[in-house]
């Protein structure tokens, strides 16, 4: 996973669901992103084997404004968020499952 991010703190109100008690994986996705699916699969592997760590997809094109203000460019584009909902990570395109288990090296 490529970037660091701003440091930008997300919550429940912003993700639509709870956090994870470890750290976060939110994923921007659109409708027909072949690669959006991919990457469901990939966190979703990543989130079942690394305790306290959960998987939260967000529909881009129904949550503009937050796209807007996280500068979310394309999909899919992936932030990791660390316990307290810090961005640490981001990286748009498909990941790798290894890139994605050291970008969580960082938040936890």
């Amino acid at each position: 996973m490529s970037g660091r991010d701003t440091g930008r703190r997300l919550g429940a109100a912003e993700l639509g669901s709870d956090l994870g008690e470890r750290a976060t994986l939110v994923q921007f996705s659109s409708a027909f992103c072949q690669p959006c699916r991919a990457t469901r699969r990939v966190l979703a592997e990543v989130a079942a084997l690394v305790p306290g760590v959960a998987h939260v997809e967000i529909d881009a094109e129904d949550h503009l404004d937050l796209v807007r203000e996280l500068r979310v460019l394309k999909t899919p584009t992936v932030l990791v968020l660390d316990a307290g909902g810090r961005v640490v990570r981001r990286a748009a395109g498909q990941p790798r499952k290894a890139d994605v288990i050291a970008a969580l090296g960082e938040a936890l």
